[in-house]
């Protein structure tokens, strides 16, 4: 007799077994985030192939699909250019975007971004920030440069996405005022339809900042911030370059892109922070008032007196201070349980945001600030369903009165001031008055408030009594 073979033999079991595991094995292939059969790679010409220096993930965006995304962001010429050619930009006073459903790369920091094209080159250079006509402001903003070009052109990728990118710019920061209006808002506005199939670029990038308002940015994108300040290439199905913007701390549902509103938006903050807002019954309790201190320039110099006054009128104060009201998330949760929020006019004001419906906001007015005050606060708190109180300061409440006396322009003709120019205006109403609050006055102000304060509670209670008799 001959040796026995030792060459294995797989049975039929084996084979079935082996069989199972090569075809599970092509399911998670095909089912995966990371797989090449989905991914836009072998879209895009003149890719690398060095896989281990590439990332690849999400499901490839149909091209209409992208269209259709990028066209609520225009109307009218823009949006025929888009879906004609793929490519569309819009420009106003305050902003500047342009859209692109060709693919794109983006390099130098996302500073330079490369749309593919059907051969013709030509270039265009625009500030993602939406405060175009503020030079001022504009100025530390880095241009982004778009350049098309056919793809024997364009760079290499480094990394394939199979989302689009948005690209803005993070230079100007550190006031909630002018961040709320002009990036955060911006980006709801911009993002919001996306459902999170986006990519955040930042130019100008703040590490900082995108920390700070890490809770808002993962509500609009299921991927973290890019940085591409390491000099590499990273390739997108599509890109939007530059954010819409409606207003001052605004979002009109009749602007583009349409049906959005700030209700809508507010509702979307609570969310992102996990805020939840007083039940009816909690409302009829000590009426909460948060007054917002500042420790420089429109501070109030009588602060202890103005919170002693409150709390006898039934109030529970809390100050919120410079610390207090960098801890974004602490700060939403606070603003969101309390019934008033008290402070003069500046950046801090912005947290009415936050304020539950019906609520109460009380800005002090210093001398000079009269517009900025309604634009800025009155009128956004309007859209907010807030009630809205003033408290103009008279002139011998403000410091400038023992600065300059009486008599001086600065009191009698602030016009004349405010004919000198911008930086004139702001080095001495901005950034050189403070505020002592005649208490009396001020005393029948927070009286008013109290009046709004119990009837909105009463009102809410009613109507939740009346829900609920009615659900039995």
């Amino acid at each position: 007799m001959g040796k026995e073979s030792k060459r294995p033999v797989l049975g039929a079991a084996s084979m079935a077994c082996l069989l199972v595991v090569v075809s599970l094995c092509i399911v998670v292939l095909l089912a995966s985030k990371d797989s090449p059969f989905l991914s836009w790679r072998n879209q895009i010409p003149n890719r690398r192939d060095d896989n281990d220096a590439r990332e690849v993930d999400g499901v490839t965006e149909d091209r209409d699909a992208l269209k259709s995304l990028l066209g609520r962001l225009v109307i009218g010429e823009e949006r025929n250019q888009l879906q004609v050619g793929g490519f569309t930009c819009h420009f106003d006073q305050h902003f500047e975007t342009c859209l692109s459903a060709n693919p794109v790369r983006i390099s130098n920091g996302g500073s330079t971004v490369h749309v593919l094209s059907d051969g013709s080159k030509f270039e265009r250079s625009i500030r993602p920030y939406a405060r175009r006509d503020d030079e001022r402001m504009m100025k530390p903003v880095t241009p982004v440069q778009i350049l098309h070009g056919d793809a024997a052109n364009l760079p290499p990728c480094d990394f394939v996405h199979s989302t689009p990118a948005v690209i803005f710019s993070t230079a100007v920061t550190g006031n909630a005022f002018h961040e709320f209006s002009e990036i955060i808002i911006p980006l709801f506005l911009t993002c919001q339809h996306f459902r999170l199939q986006l990519k955040f670029v930042t130019t100008d990038r703040n590490a900082l900042w995108i920390q700070k308002y890490s809770g808002i940015l993962n509500r609009l994108s299921d991927h973290e911030a890019l940085n591409l300040d390491d000099g590499s290439v990273h390739c997108f199905p599509g890109a939007v370059v530059g954010l819409r913007y409606h207003d001052n701390l605004a979002l009109n549902t009749s602007d583009v892109p349409a049906g959005y509103s700030m209700r809508e938006f507010r509702q979307f903050l609570r969310e992102s922070y996990d805020v939840k807002i007083k039940n009816e019954l909690e409302k009829l309790q000590k009426p909460v008032l948060i007054l917002i201190c500042r420790n420089h320039t429109r501070k109030f110099l009588n602060e202890d007196a103005m919170v002693k006054l409150a709390q006898e009128l039934g109030f529970q104060v809390v100050r919120a201070g410079p610390d207090t009201v960098s801890n974004l998330e602490l700060l939403a949760k606070m603003v969101s349980s309390c019934n008033i929020l008290v402070g003069v006019h500046g950046a801090g004001l912005t947290n009415e945001i936050f304020l539950p419906d019906g609520a109460v906001v009380l800005q002090v007015v210093p001398l000079g600030l009269d517009w900025a005050s309604t634009n800025y606060f009155q009128i956004p708190s309007t859209a907010m369903d807030l009630r809205y109180l003033e408290y103009k300061i008279e002139a011998n409440e403000s410091s400038l009165s023992e600065v300059y006396g009486m008599d001086d322009p600065v009191i009698a003709d602030p016009a004349s001031i405010f004919a000198k120019g911008y930086q004139t205006v702001r080095d001495v109403y901005v950034d050189g008055q403070n505020v002592k609050i005649n208490l009396d006055r001020f005393k029948d102000m927070l009286e008013e408030a109290m009046r709004l304060v119990r009837h909105s509670a009463i009102k809410d209670v009613k109507i939740y009594f009346t829900t609920a008799v009615y659900s039995l």
